[in-house]
């Protein structure tokens, strides 16, 4: 949280010079990558600026993490240009943007005051890593016309084949001059250079491109460039309040607030805990709410947390979330200072720029481990990654979350129960299919291992009936219920459904270890009415009593 007044005397002595050296490092990435991000996204450059002001300086307010780098992020970029796409007739991308960025806001906060941060769970490993390289893949496949000059033009791959077959194929050799070398050029640098020379270099080509089209008359000879920049200009302002335009922008919003929290909150953990530092699962709710109100509020963009950008912050010595501040303060300076010059930037060279920064967090391992170890979740991780590439992000995540939805369900739909048996000199009682156990006869020792929920309760009867018909001779039931943490009402129902069958046949069900929380909602389900059985401390007791 920002320091209150008593602390600034002891925050300038400890870590006022690491948070300032942080803030002027990533200031250095955020500047190209606002204005590629804010391209990428079909906005006007100065937007992604805008986006790295206000936003970065509420999230230090309210956020928990000291290394988030905020800002316009390339995955969200791809989201927002398929969402401005509904905007209805006369609203401009710039007004839509304002209101989805509104949108992904409240929404943002709603879930932090109804503390629904746990739908983070909802975009599963295999979901977001398949997500992220199809968004990745169709970024860099969307900005290879830029960089050839091309008119082509789309993300999803079969648009973007139609539209460049549509304009023969045909590119601008001076905007692909450009483009090439400053690809080659940063991808030597992430190569072969170390440090802050590395972290300086994309800065460096950006200024060198700016130089050369500026000595060279680039406009003149065809290369597209980024156009002049208008003054910087903060003011405060309402989203445009139209009901049709909010309505049209609200799918696309609950998209992004979804993906840019569940990002923003993994980036955040994997860091805070190379760190040793608490993250706060609903102070990122909130710090990304404000984050995005703010942005809504000042001419930006939605915004979320960059992986590069924050490991940089941390790596760059970021102390707490005044870097934040700094960074707006130092990106501020930037647009007063450098507006003119960045008018000048070919946009090949943006491209460039954000096929380098975006295809080296490619990773193909998951899936090849995926493969490994989960076939079914491998599928699904390599489906949401073409439905990305080939057809559109929301249809992705929908099927994503759908298809994790239905694994959960098939693993849990039918319980495990085992029949376990007593390691021998002790009053251990392990599956008999992985330990050499003595079983007596006549009670059959049996061990439910998972909790009693309407998704896989219905099964309990028939299960248990078929560890009964292969031992014939049994007289009574023990289960033991240490693993089950949770019973609900279709739980309740089937253990009665359960007791009552094996009554029929004469048999008696028992129960041991049931942990409190479990016999209390027994007890509130008045199962003392019809249970005859008994419950027992150990499962050896129950196994014993009665032998």
């Amino acid at each position: 949280m920002l320091l209150k007044w008593p602390d600034w005397k002891a925050y300038g002595r400890r870590y006022f010079r690491e948070d300032l050296l942080a803030a002027l490092v990533v200031s250095v990435l955020l500047i190209p990558q606002s204005i590629a991000y804010a391209m990428l996204a079909g906005l006007p450059p100065q937007v992604g600026l805008y986006a790295s002001l206000l936003p970065l300086v509420f999230y230090a307010a309210l956020g928990s993490s000291p290394h988030l780098g905020l800002g316009p992020v390339a995955v969200l970029a791809l989201m927002i240009a398929q969402t401005l796409g509904q905007a209805p007739p006369g609203v401009s991308p710039s007004e839509a943007a304002l209101v989805l960025a509104a949108e992904v806001g409240l929404i943002l906060a709603l879930a932090a005051a109804l503390r629904l941060d746990a739908l983070a769970a909802l975009l599963s490993v295999p979901v977001l890593h398949g997500f992220e390289t199809g968004a990745t893949l169709s970024i860099a496949a969307s900005q290879l016309p830029v960089l050839l000059g091309s008119p082509a033009k789309g993300f999803e791959l079969p648009a973007l084949l139609e539209s460049a077959w549509a304009s023969g194929f045909a590119w601008q050799g001076g905007a692909a001059a450009y483009g090439l070398a400053a690809l080659l050029l940063l991808l030597a640098a992430r190569r072969w250079l170390k440090g802050m020379a590395a972290r300086l270099a994309p800065l460096l080509i950006l200024l060198g491109a700016i130089a050369l089209a500026a000595g060279s008359d680039a406009v003149s000879r065809g290369v597209p460039l980024v156009g002049a920049l208008p003054p910087l200009h903060l003011g405060l302002a309402l989203p445009r309040l139209d009901a049709g335009l909010w309505l049209a922008m609200l799918p696309g919003a609950l998209l992004v607030a979804l993906v840019g929290f569940v990002s923003s909150l993994v980036v955040a953990e994997s860091l805070g805990r190379r760190a040793n530092v608490r993250i706060d699962a609903r102070a990122e709710l909130r710090g990304l709410a404000g984050a995005n109100l703010a942005a809504a509020l000042s001419g930006g963009m939605p915004v979320a947390a960059s992986f590069s950008r924050s490991v940089l912050m941390s790596d760059a010595g970021s102390r707490t979330r005044m870097t934040g501040v700094f960074i707006a303060l130092a990106m501020g300076a930037a647009m007063l200072l450098l507006a003119g010059p960045l008018g000048l930037l070919p946009k090949a060279v943006l491209a460039a720029t954000i096929m380098v920064a975006v295809l080296s967090g490619l990773k193909l391992g998951p899936y090849r481990d995926a493969w490994r170890y989960a076939r079914p979740e491998a599928l699904l991780m390599l489906t949401v990654s073409l439905l990305v590439l080939c057809w559109s992000v929301t249809a992705a995540l929908g099927l994503g979350v759908l298809g994790s939805i239905a694994l959960l369900l098939q693993r849990t739909a039918r319980p495990h129960v085992a029949l376990i048996g007593r390691v021998p000199g002790t009053e251990h009682y392990r599956n008999i299919d992985r330990h050499a156990v003595e079983c007596l006869p006549g009670v059959l020792g049996l061990r439910i291992d998972e909790s009693l929920l309407f998704t896989n309760a219905r099964s309990l009867s028939d299960v248990v009936q078929l560890h009964v018909n292969a031992h014939p001779d049994t007289r009574r039931v023990v289960l033991q219920m240490s693993p089950v943490n949770a019973i609900d009402f279709s739980g309740l129902e089937a253990l009665r459904e359960l007791h009552d069958n094996l009554a029929r046949q004469q048999i008696r069900l028992d129960l041991s270890e049931v942990k409190g929380p479990v016999l209390d909602r027994l007890r509130a389900g008045a199962w003392q009415g019809w249970f005859r059985g008994q419950v027992f401390l150990s499962h050896h007791q129950g196994m014993e009593a009665g032998s």
